[in-house]
C-alpha cells in the first residue's frame, strides 16, 4: 500500500507540475498566472476539489502518443467563492497551448454538466491557443459539445468568462454564450480570426492588441463586460461579480444585512440643472440613491449614453438601467438599445429587481442609425423590458421624450411603479420642436417669428414639460422630492418583493435579433 500511496504522490506531483519548470517560468514573464495560480487565489483558501487530473488524450497522431501530459491542459473542480458553491475549469497554457481536443472538453462538459445539475455558478478561465490540430475533427466536436452545454445553461446559471490569455477561432464562442466577460489588458485578446489571416484576406496591417484585446472590446464591438489591469483584479472582478447573482434562477439573489436610517439625501435636490438641455452625470443620482459604494458598473467603456450594472438598496441587490444626459444627451442609439437589452434580460432570468432611472430625449436620428437597424435594435430593449416579470421600478428625472419614453420601462409596458421627479418633462416631443409643428402658421403669419415661435414653445413647454399630466392618468404613480427618492424606493421594492407574474405559455419569443 506505501508504494501504491507514493506512486500516486508521484502522479500528483506530475499533474501539478504542467508544462514544466521553464514554460511556468515563461508565463510569469509576461505577466501571466498559472492555471492552478488562478484557481488558488478564485477559490475560498482550502475549498477546491479537482476532477480529472489523471486524464490524458487518447491521440496518437503525428506523434502525440508519445506526449500524454496529465490533465490534458485543464484543471477542471469544484469549490467555494465567500462560502457559495462554484464550479470552475482553467485551461493551462503551459500545456500544449491550453489547446482544446476530445479528452480536454470532456473535462469541461463533465464540469458543466455538473454545475447544471446542482444549480450552482460555472466558471471558465480561458487561456487557450484553439484546436488540437493533430486530433482534427474531434477538437471541432468537442468545441461544440462545449457551446451546447452552454446554450442549455443559459438563464439557469450564471456563467462568467475571464479571458487570461489567448482566444482565438472557435474557442470565443464558448465565451460569447456566457453572462458575461471578463478580460485582462495587454495579456488577453480575443478574434475569430488573427492578424495573420485578416492581412491576407483584406490586406489589412493590425496587430493582435488592435484587433482583439481588451481597450478594443471593451469600447469598440461591446464583447467583454470588464476590463482590469492584471489577474489578480479580474479575479477579485469575479468575486464581487458573483456577489449580486444567485446561485440559479430558481434562488433570489443574495441579501446583506442593513439598518434603516435617515433615508433622505437632500444632495438629490441639487444634481438637475435649471437649463433642461444641459448635462449632468446620471451616476450622481444613482450613488446617491443606493447603498453606500455598491453600484457595480457593467458594459462601463461601450454605449456611454446608457448606464447599467448592480447595485444594493437596502441590502438587496437589483440591477440599474439609466440614460445618461452626459454622453449624446442620453439618447438610445443601437449600440445602447442592445447593452441595455441583455442586461435587462439578465436581470430579468436570475430574479434580479430592475430600476430605471429616465432621462431620454428620444432615438438618435441619421442615416447611419437607420442603415444600421435603429428600429430593430431599438425593439431589442423594447422586448426585454416587455418581458421582464422581476420587480420594475421607474424613476424619470427630466425628459421622457417620444416612443423612448413607452421603451424605458414606463406603466404601459407593465413597469409596477414609475414616480417622476417634479423636473420631470413627459411629452410626444420637445417644446421647440413641438412648436414649430403645431403653431407652424401662427409663426409664419408673425411679424417677429422668433418671439412668436418663444412665445409658443414656453406655452407647450407650460402644459406639457412637466410629470402631472402623466400622474393625473395614473401613468405615473407618484411625483416626489428627489429627496425622497431613495426612501420611496426601498419600500417599493419591499412592497414588490413576493411579486408573482406569468408569460403567455409558450416555447419562447422572437426577439428581434
Amino acid at each position: 500500500m506505501q508504494e501504491k500511496i507514493k506512486d500516486l504522490e508521484k502522479k500528483i506531483a506530475e499533474a501539478h507540475k504542467g508544462g514544466g519548470e521553464k514554460r511556468i517560468e515563461a508565463q510569469h514573464e509576461k505577466n501571466k498566472l498559472t492555471a492552478r495560480e488562478r484557481i488558488h487565489f478564485l477559490m475560498d483558501e482550502g475549498s477546491f476539489e479537482e476532477i480529472g487530473m489523471f486524464v490524458t488524450h487518447r491521440s496518437n497522431n503525428f506523434g502525440l502518443d508519445k506526449n500524454k501530459p496529465l490533465g490534458d491542459g485543464v484543471v477542471t473542480g469544484y469549490g467555494t467563492i465567500n462560502g457559495r458553491l462554484t464550479y470552475v475549469f482553467a485551461q493551462d497554457f503551459t500545456v500544449m497551448g491550453g489547446s482544446l481536443a476530445e479528452a480536454h472538453a470532456e473535462k469541461i462538459v463533465k464540469i458543466m454538466d455538473m454545475a447544471m445539475k446542482n444549480g450552482a455558478p460555472l466558471i471558465g478561465l480561458n487561456d487557450s491557443g484553439g484546436a488540437r490540430i493533430q486530433e482534427g475533427v474531434v477538437s471541432l466536436g468537442g468545441y461544440a459539445d462545449i457551446f451546447y452545454r452552454n446554450t442549455q445553461a443559459s438563464g439557469v446559471i450564471p456563467q462568467l468568462s475571464a479571458i487570461m490569455g489567448p482566444c482565438a477561432g472557435g474557442a470565443v464562442y464558448s465565451p460569447a454564450l456566457t453572462d458575461f466577460i471578463m478580460m485582462v489588458e495587454k495579456t488577453s485578446y480575443m478574434f475569430v480570426t488573427g492578424p495573420n489571416v485578416v492581412k491576407t484576406v483584406t490586406h489589412e496591417e493590425v496587430t493582435s492588441e488592435e484587433l482583439g484585446g481588451a481597450s478594443t472590446h471593451a469600447t469598440k464591438s461591446g464583447v467583454t463586460h470588464f476590463t482590469y489591469a492584471n489577474e489578480i483584479e479580474c479575479i477579485n472582478g469575479l468575486k464581487k461579480l458573483l456577489s449580486y447573482v444567485p446561485q440559479n434562477c430558481e434562488e433570489e439573489p443574495p441579501a446583506i444585512d442593513y439598518k434603516p436610517g435617515n433615508e433622505v439625501r437632500e444632495k438629490l435636490n441639487n444634481i438637475i440643472p435649471d437649463n433642461p438641455n444641459q448635462p449632468y452625470d446620471i451616476r450622481e443620482v444613482i450613488e446617491g440613491t443606493v447603498d453606500s459604494d455598491s453600484f457595480h458598473e457593467v458594459h462601463k467603456d461601450f454605449a456611454e449614453n446608457i448606464v447599467v450594472g448592480f447595485a444594493r438598496i437596502a441590502g438587496r441587490s437589483i440591477g440599474i438601467v439609466a440614460n445618461q444626459p452626459a454622453f449624446l444627451a442620453g439618447v438610445l442609439d443601437i449600440n445602447s438599445s442592445a447593452k441595455g437589452a441583455r442586461f435587462v434580460r439578465f436581470c430579468d432570468a436570475f430574479n434580479i429587481p430592475l430600476l430605471v432611472f429616465e432621462d431620454v430625449p428620444g432615438f438618435l436620428p441619421g442615416t447611419d442609425q437607420e442603415w444600421n437597424a435603429i428600429i430593430t435594435n431599438g425593439a431589442k430593449l423594447l422586448y426585454a423590458f416587455s418581458e421582464a416579470t422581476v420587480p420594475r421600478v421607474t424613476v424619470i428625472t427630466r425628459k421622457a421624450y417620444g416612443g423612448a419614453y413607452d421603451v424605458m420601462n414606463s406603466k404601459h409596458i407593465g413597469a409596477d411603479m414609475n414616480f417622476a421627479w417634479p423636473s420631470a418633462e413627459i411629452a410626444v416631443m420637445g417644446a421647440k420642436g413641438a412648436a414649430e409643428i403645431i403653431f407652424k402658421k401662427e409663426i409664419q403669419a408673425a411679424d417677429d417669428k422668433e418671439a412668436k415661435l418663444k412665445e409658443k414653445e414656453e406655452e407647450y413647454a407650460e402644459m406639457f414639460a412637466n410629470p402631472y399630466n402623466a400622474a393625473a392618468r395614473g401613468y405615473v404613480d407618484e411625483v416626489i422630492r428627489p429627496d425622497q427618492t431613495r426612501e420611496k424606493l426601498i419600500k417599493a421594492f419591499k412592497m414588490l418583493e413576493n411579486k408573482v407574474d406569468t408569460l403567455p405559455k409558450k416555447k419562447h419569443g422572437n426577439i428581434p435579433l
